[in-house]
């Protein structure tokens, strides 16, 4: 499809390069000439757009994920409206996760849980909203340069799990696959847990909980297998993040997580708590396997390394014979031997360290409060100079600290170290911006909402009032216009449509006409009667004399005329000699 470099599509979006290419669709660099700037399109691939019922549901799978707002989430700002099918997103300054592992490998602990619990909101947003994944790898969440993450591909991910295309994506994708996906069972929010539990599980350890030579053997693991714990890999993984980590990939749906939002607890407590326990064990997420009926999987028969030492060991006693029972003797007598000379040279170091003085006991210092400082500044500090070392793992928007101050920071201020003298921390990158949502023929209320949960503080200013084809009470454009940044804050006006502009009015001529039937007359034409004054005249008492609107003039249907009517002719005045008895004056 490099044959549409150069295309632009519903005469906006001009496609500039290749960035990317999957089993459905190409990602091309475009520029958006209505509002000059870069965005990525990702256009379906011919094949699946040949396909009808696929494009119906590519295009409402795309709508339906352009609802969604979230920092953690790769916006979607447009949709295809022509023959070609196409998406165009927020073009992401940054790399996949899996590319962020590869160059760093097994990530630190502290690094992991930032970028989970980013994983984690944006599932929660999305969940809320009633949409699932179903793909969530690392290849989907695209790491930026400030160290947050955004998660890809919601509406494209679900749509690849009906294509029905084994490729080379799909053995990538199996690896996340949660067991439930596996057996072809409905899914639900917990697969996506299930997901992102295998992508900690990975950012801890450097390695996927289950290998395989092929889609098939690796998804029989899912079913069957328990992976090694994190701890076992990496014993640098606190325990109660391995326990979050292994309650996300609980086989059994039941001993899961059963949302975001309660995974997000746990990860908050050990936030605050490293050492936090929770109520619950690597034990108690085991399933329970003993009464539950054989699944169906083709026959590929692969089998996990530990399944292959059980079996091993199994073997040999199966096989022991009693002749094999002396050299058995034998070889624990040989152990215990080698056990005891182990146990002396033990107690002869102890003996020798304690003549020398003995080990010295580590000095302890007390971690010193950073927040509020540049990494510089807390570089300097005579209580952190020559004794800790700051190691920055991520930057976060603030509006309480400038950018590059730091506003967090583990251990904590006060807490007691010894041995590992790393304070790890977040700097701000200032304040926090958003992009404003697409929020035009959306209802004000909805919009409104939509604006709230961007979570800026945003002063929303009374709408104002417009007459447009677009349905009453519906938003006709934004200030500022849709893609432009918000800051924290920031005061944003609704332009609302108040429905469709009336026809206008030709005003006739009232002058003459009796004020009565003018009124019948003026409420006819769709204009209103206003204020009616009487004023003499020769003209008939109640006759029109004058009004506020000349004739022929055009005006808005509702618009108020006002009336002025004869009184009737002025009395004559006949001065002090004016006979007022009717009787004849007296000579």
């Amino acid at each position: 499809m490099n044959n549409m470099i150069g295309k632009m599509l519903d005469n906006r979006y001009e496609l500039l390069e290749v960035i990317g290419s999957g089993g459905m669709a190409v990602v091309y660099k475009a520029k958006c000439h209505r509002l000059n700037r870069l965005v990525a399109v990702k256009v379906l691939k011919s094949d699946l757009a040949e396909d009808a019922d696929f494009r119906r549901r590519f295009r409402d799978e795309s709508q339906a994920v352009a609802m969604l707002s979230h920092p953690n989430i790769v916006s979607v700002y447009d949709v295809s409206r022509g023959e070609t099918e196409y998406i165009v997103m927020e073009l992401i300054d940054g790399i996949t996760l899996k590319q962020y592992m590869e160059k760093r490998g097994q990530l630190n602990w502290r690094e992991a849980l930032h970028f989970i619990t980013q994983i984690m909101k944006a599932l929660s947003h999305a969940h809320s909203r009633g949409i699932i994944h179903r793909d969530i790898k690392p290849q989907n969440i695209m790491v930026l340069r400030d160290g947050s993450v955004k998660v890809a591909d919601f509406g494209i991910a679900c749509l690849a799990n009906s294509a029905n295309t084994l490729t080379q994506e799909a053995l990538g994708s199996v690896h996340y696959m949660s067991p439930e996906q596996a057996r072809g069972d409905r899914t639900d929010a917990r697969s996506d847990i299930y997901s992102a539990g295998v992508v900690l599980y990975e950012m801890l350890t450097g390695r996927l909980p289950f290998e395989g030579d092929n889609a098939v053997s690796v998804a029989i693991q899912h079913l069957s297998s328990v992976p090694l714990s994190p701890r076992e890999i990496n014993p640098d993984v606190p325990e109660a993040l391995e326990l979050i980590c292994m309650k996300a990939m609980a086989s059994d749906l039941e001993k899961r997580y059963a949302s975001a939002d309660e995974m997000l607890a746990d990860l908050e407590e050990f936030r605050k708590n490293p050492e936090v326990d929770l109520d619950f064990t690597i034990e108690d997420l085991h399933r329970e396997t003993v009464d539950e009926p054989t699944q169906y999987i083709p026959a590929v028969h692969t089998v996990s390394k530990a399944q292959k030492v059980q079996e091993a060991d199994d073997e040999e006693e199966e096989e022991a014979s009693p002749h094999k029972l002396g050299t058995r003797k034998l070889l624990t007598i040989i152990g215990a031997a080698v056990a005891a000379v182990a146990l002396i040279v033990l107690l002869w170091h102890a003996i020798f360290s304690d003549l020398l003085g003995g080990e010295q006991t580590p000095t302890e210092y007390v971690v010193p409060y950073l927040i509020g400082m540049t990494i510089d500044e807390a570089n300097e500090d005579e209580n952190v100079k020559g004794i800790f070392t700051i190691e920055q793992i991520g930057q976060r928007a603030s509006s309480e600290y400038a950018a590059g101050q730091i506003i967090e920071q583990s251990p904590e201020r006060g807490k007691t170290v010894k041995g590992n003298r790393v304070i790890s921390v977040f700097v701000s990158s200032g304040a926090k911006t958003e992009n404003m949502p697409n929020l035009v023929n959306k209802e004000y209320r909805d919009a409104t909402l939509q604006l709230t949960n961007l979570d800026l503080n945003l002063v929303v200013n009374d709408p104002v009032e417009e007459y447009s084809s677009i349905t009453k009470g519906y938003v006709i454009r934004t200030i500022p216009e849709f893609g432009e940044t918000l800051q924290e804050g920031d005061s944003v006006t609704l332009v609302v449509s108040k429905g469709e502009q009336p026809k206008p009015v030709t005003v006739l001529s009232f002058i003459g006409i009796d004020i009565e039937i003018v009124r019948q007359q003026v409420t006819q034409t769709g204009l209103v009667v206003g204020e009616v004054t009487q004023r003499a005249s020769d003209e008939p008492y109640g006759t029109v004399i004058d009004q506020s609107i000349s004739a022929e003039t055009k005006v808005d249907a509702g618009t108020t005329i006002n009336f002025v009517i004869s009184e009737g002719p002025a009395m004559p005045d006949y001065g002090d000699d004016a006979t007022t008895s009717g009787e004849e004056p007296q000579p």
